[in-house]
């Protein structure tokens, strides 16, 4: 199984969220995909409860089923960006232009990436408190983002996408999730990337964002 010779500095600042450069033309391993959620097992979980599934989605028609109810739901239900979302985006010229334009093309050929991966959570949070929300998502999260580490080490792209969750109950019944006891979170589509090379993103300077003891 094939490996990038990636530092862990360079794994965790070359992590794209990759759209124009997924390879929708190279079949995926199933081995390989099986690896990435095995490795991501071992992120941590609220309680070690461990409550996370991952559907994998690769038969060519359940893909574009999905990849249509994905397109119906982009959009719906988006808020505004606020005032520091906008500048924290649009500080690089430019930069927001890409993600629009990579947006669509995803949006194009969501149906051709080799595999789609549903991460789900058990358990819903519909109505419950913040601190419940936390707890949720933060038994998810964390192995979510340890599958896309893993892909990436693998020489596979991925991006977390959610048009899914505005029609979240049509695709459970596409895939047999069962709506009232698991939550979805994504749709993260996966695909070798053209080349392996990412740079590491412009961020806003880590003093804006980095607090000692008090706001």
């Amino acid at each position: 199984m094939d490996r990038l010779d990636l530092t862990a500095e360079e794994l965790l600042t070359t992590t794209r969220a990759v759209r124009h450069r997924l390879d929708f033309d190279r079949p995926v391993d199933p081995a390989v995909l099986r690896r990435c959620v095995e490795l991501a097992l071992q992120a941590p979980s609220g309680r070690n409860s461990q409550g996370w599934s991952f559907v994998v989605v690769t038969d060519p028609e359940r893909r574009a089923e999905l990849a249509r109810l994905w397109r119906r739901g982009l959009g719906q239900g988006d808020t505004p960006m606020s005032a520091d979302d906008q500048r924290r985006a649009y500080a690089k010229p430019g930069s927001m232009d890409k993600v629009w334009s990579g947006l669509r093309y995803l949006g194009d050929n969501l149906h051709r990436a080799p595999a789609l991966v549903v991460p789900c959570i058990e358990g819903r949070t519909d109505g419950l408190g913040a601190d419940r929300q936390a707890g949720k998502w933060g038994s998810l999260l964390p192995a979510v983002w340890s599958f896309m580490l893993a892909a990436r080490l693998h020489g596979l792209g991925t991006v977390w996408t959610t048009g899914n969750m505005a029609v979240e109950r049509e695709v459970a019944a596409l895939l047999g999730i069962p709506y009232d006891s698991v939550m979805q979170a994504a749709v993260v589509p996966v695909a070798h990337t053209v080349g392996t090379r990412f740079r590491p993103a412009p961020r806003v300077p880590v003093d804006e964002v980095l607090h000692w003891d008090r706001w």
